[in-house]
């Protein structure tokens, strides 16, 4: 399985279409402009490889490299960087205008956890019935759970009110 979605190949000794290069040795060392044939014997002396580096430049830019190793370390450090990389989701907690005071904590126990996990909360407030005509104490409640969770988290996107639900989104501190 070949994974270089991200890698992007290099042309490479023969595959070079070029009348002059600027040769860069191994160390990084200018060698000049030389022209393709004599950049090719330079590389195959050394028993490496010719690597176009810079093929929009003039003249285009070729280096003297084990072109395998560095196509190696190049994957290896792509693997390692999307190993670390942490996908932030979005989680849901859903409360009701007439929620209990120890069901509120159990969710604030749930969202904090949530956000030291590093992922984003959604708090949710369905509205049911004539719940809609109350909206003020809706709010409160939802101010009340953020007052639970603050010392994790911060608002993301404010309190709305969009239908029946009542929305606000919480990300984690950094």
């Amino acid at each position: 399985m070949e994974d270089n979605h991200i890698f992007k190949e290099l042309l490479i000794n023969e595959q070079i279409i070029a009348d002059q290069v600027r040769l860069v040795g191994v160390e990084g060392e200018q060698l000049g402009i030389c022209s393709l044939s004599d950049a090719l014997l330079k590389a195959e002396n050394m028993k490496l490889d010719l690597v176009m580096i810079a093929p929009t430049s003039s003249p285009k830019v070729c280096k003297i490299m084990n072109y395998g190793k560095y196509k190696y370390e190049t994957q290896k450090k792509e693997k390692e960087a999307r190993k670390n990389q942490k996908v932030s989701e979005l989680k849901e907690v859903q409360l009701s205008r007439t929620i209990d005071t120890h069901d509120m904590l159990t969710k604030a126990k749930h969202a904090n956890r949530f956000l030291l996990d590093g992922d984003k909360v959604k708090v949710v407030l369905r509205l049911k019935g004539r719940q809609r005509a109350f909206i003020d104490s809706c709010l409160e409640v939802v101010k009340t759970f953020f007052g639970m969770i603050e010392e994790n988290g911060v608002i993301d996107k404010e309190t709305e009110v969009l239908g029946k639900n009542i929305i606000m989104i919480v990300k984690p501190k950094k």
